[in-house]
């Protein structure tokens, strides 16, 4: 009996054992991603030929204590490689792992290359080959932490999931060995129809109808690690690969289980038939193009529906798919009823929008992925599921059907649709022309995770098909406490923008690349304001963003317009805005610096000065840490000396319990109007706190 090892991936495991066992491995012992086990070489050769689980088969040459790099290299030493390696060979060394005596892998390899150098050296009277590419012979190494060290050959070359049909693939195909443990957990019945609705480049209807035929998946393989191996029993390899070809052929001939597979993608759907044909199992599948939307149950009997639906990893990606998963378990109520399912997902906040009741979880990796495969039996009654949170959907309506005329007549493209009505939908939800943002507001700590997840997919799903959107064009973000200028670091880099229209003027928002869009909506009626009081008169805009009330009050006559930020970026954003409203020259000026210094400085006198400084900023970029309430005196101290005679500052921040101090502002000889009531544009009626804003003036 020969002591094996087969490598696998994590999750596996339990099912590896069972193979190994069915195919005449004794003594298993599992551990992590692997099974040990012993056997005649016939046993190690239908592993090969018959794994549908496996990665590796190796053949182990020494177990040994290493804690040094010389006991390294004495154990590889020792190892009789002639027995294994032929004159003339090439051979390479993979190693993994390390201690405190070998940290680099590199490292460990060279040791035993050095060792296998040495003694085969001295017993051929030549040097043999080092080939890392395509060696005749591949050792593998492995080092634990507790200083065991296992020395392999192996005898499978390249990896037993490489069956060699796949001749193209979509992206991000399943691992074949992987789709075999989703075949095998979902309890699918061979002799049952079979439906992935989502089949990609079919490699788990293709693994499925091998399955079926009894087709070994080591048939098609033209190369194995032991066939250059100097222990290789060619007759009997011979006998394995012929008693696996009958078995093939008659299991073609015979089978008839029904697989079908649906793809939107034609492209795609073109590299699945291309690999099941290289496969021969082409007529075993039915490939028909489709999504989830057209998907109709194509067998007489019921089966399985086992698949693996996309799950990005990218925020902006969820809109599309929370549709798709809701629109996939819609279909398979509607059209797969008694119907075994099974799907296989990175995200379970995913799997629950299908809105099944699931019976079985398994725990398996895609790659280093962790992903979890549901199971679900499809009742015989099942009924359409019920709207998704239907008061925040009934809310929602209600509110954009008091906007949408109202947005119209005002000639704007943007507003806000919802702004946490209701306490357990906690978003606030803007719509960009035909773009919907909604923007999640951070839970109370009160408040599960997993729940407050719930709810937002929920309310996702239900701002969908409240407005009709569809979700490329539906952008999450998520809002929370903010520090410094965080609001204004970079999430994406799309450079998507977007012209829009605001009264008179046009404006360009960008989406996708940063938590705040380019314009801060409910400062509208101020901006507006702004422009009716511009005319011919030298106008400040501090702490300008990217100048969208610049634009106002140039459109409204201002004689000179002066915007300063701290930001390039903004500022740059700001002359764009700018020049695409025709407002361009010598007398509109733009000043990158930090606004407090720029104050300090002497400089021009103006007529009108808005200012929205930050709540609470310590950018690295500013000299100190700024506080509205704590600075908002100085700040205006500082303004009132750029200050004409008959001058205006409008004043706004977004403190929700800000306390203008007036006393103090009459020592500076100003009075202050609180006019925030009149800023709130119809949108934000609904919270009176996004904002507050005074009108302040020369006592």
């Amino acid at each position: 009996m020969l002591p094996f090892f087969a490598t696998c991936p994590k999750g596996l495991e339990s099912l590896l054992t069972d193979e190994l066992k069915n195919l005449g491995a004794t003594d298993l012992q599992e551990t992590v991603a692997g099974v040990a086990f012993k056997g005649e070489l016939a046993t190690a050769y239908r592993a090969c030929m018959w794994s549908r689980l496996a990665s590796r088969i190796m053949l182990q040459l020494a177990e040994l204590t290493m804690r040094t790099d010389m006991d390294l290299y004495l154990g590889a030493a020792n190892i009789e490689w002639e027995q294994h390696i032929q004159p003339g060979q090439t051979f390479a060394v993979d190693f993994s792992g390390g201690n405190e005596a070998i940290t680099n892998t590199q490292y460990g390899a060279l040791k035993i290359k050095d060792a296998i150098v040495d003694r085969l050296t001295k017993r051929w009277g030549e040097r043999p080959n080092v080939d890392k590419r395509t060696p005749d012979i591949r050792i593998l190494a492995h080092l634990k932490r507790n200083n065991q060290l296992s020395i392999t050959l192996d005898l499978s070359g390249p990896a037993l999931h490489q069956r060699g049909y796949r001749q193209q693939a979509g992206e991000a195909p399943l691992k074949e060995n992987l789709a075999v443990a989703i075949l095998l957990r979902s309890g699918w019945d061979i002799s049952k129809p079979l439906v992935d609705p989502m089949c990609g480049s079919g490699t788990l209807l293709i693994e499925a109808a091998l399955m079926a035929t009894d087709h070994a998946p080591g048939l098609l393989r033209v190369r194995f690690g032991f066939m250059a191996w100097s222990g290789h029993d060619r007759e009997l390899w011979q006998e394995i690969s012929a008693e696996a070809t009958v078995r093939a052929t008659r299991g073609i001939k015979q089978g008839n289980t029904e697989i079908y597979g649906f793809d939107q993608d034609k492209r795609v759907l073109a590299f699945a038939e291309d690999n099941a044909q290289t496969a021969g199992v082409g007529a075993f599948i039915r490939f028909r193009a489709g999504g989830v939307d057209t998907l109709e149950n194509p067998a007489a009997e019921a089966g399985w529906v086992i698949s693996n639906p996309p799950y990005g990893e990218r925020l902006s990606e969820f809109p599309s798919l929370l549709g798709l998963h809701q629109q996939l378990g819609d279909k398979l109520r509607e059209q797969f009823k008694g119907w075994n399912v099974s799907l296989i997902s990175s995200s379970p906040e995913l799997l629950s929008c299908l809105r099944l009741r699931h019976e079985k979880i398994y725990k398996l990796f895609n790659g280093a992925l962790a992903c979890e495969l549901r199971n679900y039996l499809i009742a015989e009654d099942a009924k359409t599921a019920r709207p998704l949170a239907e008061d925040f959907a009934n809310r929602l309506a209600k509110n954009i059907k008091a906007l949408e005329k109202w947005a119209r007549s005002e000639q704007i493209d943007c507003y806000r649709l919802y702004d946490a009505d209701l306490p357990e939908y906690n978003a606030a939800i803007d719509r960009y022309q035909d773009y919907i943002v909604i923007q999640e507001y951070a839970a109370p700590k009160s408040i599960p995770e997993y729940k407050a997840r719930g709810r937002f997919y929920d309310l996702v799903q239900a701002t969908q098909a409240v407005t009709g959107v569809e979700g490329r064009k539906v952008i999450l973000k998520v809002r929370a406490r903010q520090q410094g200028r965080e609001q204004y670091e970079k999430l994406d880099r799309r450079e998507q923008w977007m012209q829009v229209q605001e009264h008179n003027a046009q404006l360009l928002v960008n989406l996708h690349d940063y938590l705040d869009t380019g314009l801060f909506l409910d400062h509208r009626p101020i901006r507006k304001q702004l422009g009716q009081m511009a005319k011919g008169k030298d106008f400040l805009n501090l702490f300008a963003y990217t100048g969208s009330a610049t634009v106002h009050a140039g459109l409204g006559g201002a004689k000179s317009t002066t915007t300063v930020d701290m930001s390039k970026t903004y500022l740059a954003w700001a002359e764009r805005n700018m020049e695409l409203n025709g407002l361009t020259g010598r007398r509109h000026q733009f000043v990158q610096a930090d606004c407090m210094n720029w104050l300090r400085q002497p400089g021009d006198d103006y007529d009108l000065i808005f200012v929205d400084p930050p709540t609470f900023s310590n950018s690295k970029r500013m000299e100190g840490v700024f506080d509205v309430q704590e600075d908002h005196i100085e700040l205006l101290s500082l303004l009132s000396k750029r200050l004409r005679a008959d001058g205006t500052i409008i004043f706004s921040n977004n403190k929700r319990h800000f306390k203008m101090d007036i006393d103090r502002l009459a020592e500076l000889g100003l009075v202050a109007k609180d006019i925030t009531k009149g800023s709130l544009p119809k949108d934000f009626a609904r919270n009176p706190h996004i904002h507050n804003c005074w009108e302040i003036r020369w006592s």
